[in-house]
């Protein structure tokens, strides 16, 4: 795995930079590696990543703790779907031709994209006929934070058009056969001539009779009528791998409706995690804050740190502000490779803040020890006449 290049170097800052000058630099670096103007484009996204880092205070603070280990192993990615792959992630119905999130999905092609966007409606008549596919469909699944870190497996109750039992999806009684089209003669398609002030105009469209495949059965199935599919509850089981954000959108290929003498079409569930009251999550990186007292703050403390692999003892040193970050390694969540995951996979940190608490009301001993620690710390000031 090649190594990342330093945030600050890609934009030409150093890390004194202020806010203003990352802008500014940010501007004139993708105005160079902008792809629409001749640029390179893999150094335009990775202008953006340095840029989506140290223009946020918090996550600039942690990179320059912890380099890019802080901030949660971004690869070039800010937003949309690094699942690809993963059982056939990716592609949400109705994305552009074969883009999704700034990514090329080079796996479907253009007529495969007509195809969603028309219900599987895309073929052509003729000898170039394109085989009709079932319908997207589209659902939802909520599952908790720990169940995304993880991962888990779900049950999906779905009321779809699936294939006719009695027929096969292929329209035709059983005993009975597909016969040439009588309305197109086979051919799939049906010619209409026009007259027009320019003359008789011919228009090839789709044959109503045969829906374009050129033939039609003898006898059409008595359980479905001819449709090929009939309307059943189906429970589709499906895995979801450790590390999986909320918004992703998981791609199940051939598990969407039926479609008579086709494939079925592919099933999107989209993915949402449920908030977790404790923790919180920047790409593989968990994020908490715990609360110590002015003396541990002081003098150093060990405390008991919650993650998701239960009870961690972290040690705080003397002198802590608030607001420090301490990395517990490998507490964070597991990164994906290649969009899927794997059982011998890396995983990310835990970053815990640390929040020094001022008590608010002492006793009158308290206070006293307090003015007495001042008057020992604060140093006196000399006069001279």
């Amino acid at each position: 795995m090649a190594t990342k290049r330093d945030y600050y170097e890609i934009l030409g800052v150093g890390k004194d930079a202020s806010a203003d000058e990352v802008k500014k630099a940010f501007r004139r670096a993708a105005i160079e590696h902008h792809p629409d103007r001749g640029g390179d484009e893999a150094k335009f996204k990775e202008v953006n990543e340095a840029y989506e880092i140290l223009k946020d205070p918090s996550k600039r603070q942690r990179y320059d703790q912890f380099g890019h280990a802080g901030v949660g192993g971004q690869n070039g990615y800010s937003g949309g779907n690094p699942y690809e792959g993963f059982g056939g992630f990716g592609q949400a119905p109705g994305g552009s031709a074969g883009q999704a999130g700034g990514f090329d999905f080079g796996d479907l092609g253009l007529g495969d994209i007509f195809s969603s966007f028309f219900g599987g409606g895309g073929q052509q008549a003729g000898g170039n006929r394109r085989q009709q596919r079932g319908r997207d469909v589209e659902t939802q699944v909520e599952i908790s934070f720990e169940q995304a870190i993880f991962g888990t497996e779900v049950e999906l109750n779905l009321n779809l058009e699936d294939t006719c039992e009695h027929c096969k999806g292929t329209t035709v009684e059983p005993g009975h056969q597909l016969k040439t089209c009588d309305q197109c003669g086979g051919s799939g398609q049906v010619v209409n001539v026009t007259r027009t002030i320019f003359g008789n105009i011919q228009q090839a469209s789709i044959c109503p009779k045969c829906n374009g495949r050129g033939k039609i059965p003898d006898k059409v199935c008595t359980v479905c009528r001819g449709k090929g599919t009939q309307a059943k509850k189906q429970l589709v089981k499906m895995k979801i791998p450790a590390g999986i954000d909320d918004g992703a959108t998981v791609r199940l290929r051939e598990h969407g409706e039926a479609v008579a003498n086709g494939p079925k079409g592919d099933l999107y569930v989209n993915i949402r995690v449920k908030p977790h009251k404790q923790f919180t999550r920047e790409g593989e990186l968990i994020l908490s804050d715990e609360h110590i007292d002015l003396v541990q703050a002081a003098i150093g403390t060990e405390i008991e740190v919650e993650t998701v692999d239960g009870l961690i003892r972290m040690k705080v040193p003397a002198g802590t502000q608030s607001g420090s970050d301490f990395k517990l390694s490998g507490h964070g969540v597991p990164r994906l490779k290649n969009g899927r995951s794997s059982a011998d996979q890396s995983r990310g940190a835990h970053i815990v803040t640390i929040i020094v608490d001022t008590p608010t009301k002492l006793s009158k001993r308290q206070e006293e020890l307090l003015r007495e620690f001042q008057a020992e710390t604060t140093p006196k000031r000399k006069f001279w006449n």
